[in-house]
């Protein structure tokens, strides 16, 4: 018989956001594969007689690097009772988890997925921005930044939501920043609109920069932001000033 494969989310950078469920399942685990922005803290709790394995992976690595990942998880699924597919943020929000539920299913692999908090909630609430609100933001859209490069051209049509949404939450799309607010700006969305840029969400090492969609592409380049970071585009981001509520 074979084991089961866990997919489950590690949440967004705190140790202390990850589920109930998750722990439960890393400390039963008899294998874990674990990706890059799962914190030390996180992965202390594999136990000892746990097989923990890197998978993480980093911008610009290929796709056959998540070819291997797949086959890893069937391969431990066959001589192991737990195996745990620990991802940052959420499995399944933009984190690969849905093909690689596909994947288990098609080889006859047992599989749960265990939600986590996406980095795109969890970094905006840390920065006091909510992401709606009665009086400035009816809806939002989650978006990549960062598009498979198989692909022939940008899924996400720029110009098109510019105006029909109210907060843009933009994940991996640092390096590409300029040209999304120009695809915006195209698109007709008023370049006085409040964007910030938060860098390692919900951990001791964020940070935050603000702008417009004018000038936040020159602030990224002066401030010297990395990844990973969420960008966060709506007048909602003009709350932090008030509602900002953690100590640096």
């Amino acid at each position: 018989m074979t084991g089961k494969v866990f997919l489950v989310g590690a949440g967004p950078g705190d140790p202390s956001l990850i589920t109930l469920r998750a722990v439960e399942l890393i400390k039963k685990a008899d294998v874990v594969l674990y990706d890059r922005l799962v914190s030390k803290k996180i992965l202390s709790m594999i136990p000892k007689k746990a097989e923990a394995v890197y998978v993480g992976r980093a911008v610009g690595d290929d796709f056959k690097h998540q070819n291997d990942t797949n086959a890893l998880m069937v391969k431990y699924a066959k001589i192991k009772r737990n195996i745990v597919r620990l991802k940052g943020g959420d499995p399944i929000i933009f984190g690969r988890g849905g093909e690689e539920a596909e994947y288990l299913k098609k080889h006859k692999i047992q599989f749960e997925i265990v939600p986590g908090i996406t980095s795109g909630i969890g970094s905006a609430t840390y920065a006091g921005i909510p992401l709606t609100h009665r009086n400035f933001a009816s809806s939002v859209v989650f978006v990549t930044g960062h598009e498979d490069f198989e692909k022939n051209k940008d899924a996400v049509r720029w110009k098109k939501l510019a105006k029909s949404t109210d907060t843009i939450v933009i994940m991996m799309g640092l390096s590409r920043i300029g040209i999304i607010c120009k695809q915006l700006s195209d698109g007709g969305i008023d370049k006085k609109t409040p964007v910030a840029v938060i860098q390692d969400g919900t951990t001791s090492k964020q940070r935050m920069i603000t702008g417009t969609v004018s000038n936040i592409t020159q602030k990224v380049k002066t401030s010297k932001i990395k990844p990973p970071s969420i960008i966060i585009i709506g007048k909602v981001v003009s709350l932090s000033k008030t509602i900002g509520w953690r100590k640096k």
